[in-house]
């Protein structure tokens, strides 16, 4: 409980998901939480898009978008460079798409603005 989360779309405040199901966090190239699982308020777009440049270049992915204002909030990897490939089939969430709800503080921070717990998924 010191550090559950609920992530918000940032446009139309929808709850997308929450810190119960972070499984990852890549900071570097993407910013992005990686989930688990997400709320039936996220749609994924059924056509595979390819990335043409930047980090994605190469990668087929579904685009995530929230269903209630159509904001694109991150990403499903279909098939990924080495990299990466641990990000996988998971939900992909910008951060600077979604805002937190810390349950503790009772406050709506920025998602690029929150510290989780270390976790990975690349051992």
């Amino acid at each position: 409980p010191e550090d559950c989360a609920v992530f918000q779309c940032r446009d139309c405040w929808t709850v997308l998901g929450d810190s119960l199901h972070l499984c990852a966090q890549e900071e570097r190239r993407l910013g992005l939480l990686v989930c688990f699982r997400v709320t039936n308020d996220v749609a994924w777009d059924d056509s595979l898009m390819i990335g043409l440049e930047g980090a994605l270049l190469g990668c087929a992915y579904n685009a995530l978008s929230c269903r209630s204002c159509g904001l694109v909030v991150g990403f499903i990897l279909y098939s990924a460079s080495s990299d990466l490939a641990y990000l996988r089939g998971f939900f992909c969430l910008f951060k600077d798409s979604i805002l937190c709800y810390l349950l503790k503080n009772q406050m709506i921070i920025e998602a690029s603005k929150v510290n989780f717990p270390a976790v990975t998924l690349k051992e």
